[in-house]
């Protein structure tokens, strides 16, 4: 590291920037992760279900299918030997007409195209057995499906990387990067005391950042740079006792997963997300909006009483479709895809990128030869 400040500079500490920093700094590499916010993981990592995804529905060869599965296998380990609390409670995804009782078996054998270990198909009684509050013709169970403390996983990200020598830096955004004449890069970071540092390896993960991050790059080719559409869903949080221990999810809608059912970590049950694509990013969630998860939820769990939801939260995810476009793959470009050496950029790091941010780690470093 004798010529740069350090090895590698990862732009952006959600749990996908600080995979790729731990992913870095078990090759020996000193990182650097800027933040633009004053903590770590507030943005799309802070909004989101904290579910751990079994790798069921992506297609075929796709590197959501490939990265969740692996992602989720190495997660488990990871919160297993850093003490992160998660409860592998298993999903049911559940059809509630006979056209979405076809839809079971389609995914069922994506789920085990996808090496998804453990899927079968329950039964009315044997789902009604498991979750006597469900309604359902039909479902599958997913047994490594889980929730888990994203932010507590995201702290344990840092203390590897500061533990090896890098940095977390927040409130210090990235506000452009150029090329070094004899490789690496010069990096400009911004905040109460900009300054600008030198390092071998340029990673960029920000999120909804990504496509405006890439545009500060000299030498960057725009046109490789995708469009960025933000996709909103919000949740509610019940009144009362949780009626599930499960996951619960209808079969997928166009563009997401649709709106699902988790028992979080505190026992509390909450709904969402939902999609609508919005232009701004307002978090704000309309009480209106309860009508349609009343509807829907009803489905499946009949039983809702009236006035039980209450607004929660939201999240905007960073998709790279639009609503009536189909849903694209993570797009990680190394090299080969931009033509610079020593970067790599991420865009549309959606769900499942939580489930996947190991596995996405591990395959930064793939596109960088490491």
């Amino acid at each position: 590291m004798a010529d740069f400040d350090f090895d590698a500079v990862v732009v952006g500490a959600g749990a996908v920037g600080l995979a790729s920093g731990y992913a870095l700094s078990r090759r020996g590499l000193v990182v650097a992760v800027l933040e633009a916010g004053p903590i770590i993981g507030e943005g799309v990592s802070a909004r989101n279900s904290e579910v751990v995804h079994g790798g069921l529905y992506y297609p075929t060869g796709s590197l959501k299918a490939r990265l969740c599965v692996q992602g989720r296998r190495a997660l488990y380990a990871f919160c297993d030997s850093h003490k992160v609390a998660y409860d592998r409670c298993g999903k049911l995804v559940v059809a509630t007409s006979p056209a979405e009782v076809e839809r079971l078996d389609a995914i069922l054998l994506q789920a085990q195209t996808n090496d998804v270990e453990g899927m079968a198909h329950v039964g009315k009684a044997q789902a009604l057995a498991m979750e006597p509050e469900l309604y359902c013709d039909a479902a599958l169970i997913s047994p490594q499906s889980g929730v888990f403390d994203s932010h507590g996983y995201m702290l344990a990200l840092q203390g590897e990387i500061e533990a090896a020598g890098g940095a977390v830096v927040t409130s210090t955004p990235f506000e452009g990067a150029s090329p070094l004449a004899g490789g690496g890069w010069s990096v400009r970071a911004g905040g109460e005391e900009p300054t600008t540092l030198t390092c071998r390896i340029l990673v960029t993960a920000p999120g909804l950042s990504a496509q405006a991050v890439a545009a500060t790059i000299e030498g960057f080719p725009t046109p490789t740079i995708p469009l960025l559409h933000y996709g909103k869903g919000v949740y509610f949080r019940l009144s009362g006792k949780a009626p599930f221990s499960r996951l619960i999810y209808p079969p997928p809608i166009h563009g997401a997963l649709g709106t699902h059912y988790r028992r979080d970590l505190g026992g509390q049950a909450v709904f969402g997300p939902d999609l609508a694509y919005v232009d701004t990013l307002d978090y704000s969630v309309d009480p209106a909006r309860a009508t349609s998860f009343y509807e829907y939820i009803r489905k499946f769990w009949p039983g809702l009483p009236d006035g039980a939801l209450n607004p929660d939260y939201a999240g905007i995810r960073p998709k790279l479709h639009g609503p009536d476009e189909p849903q694209p793959d993570f797009r990680i470009d190394g090299p080969a895809a931009h033509g610079m050496e020593n970067l790599v950029t991420l865009f549309g790091i959606e769900s499942p990128g939580l489930t996947s941010s190991l596995a996405i780690g591990e395959e930064v470093c793939a596109r960088l030869d490491l």
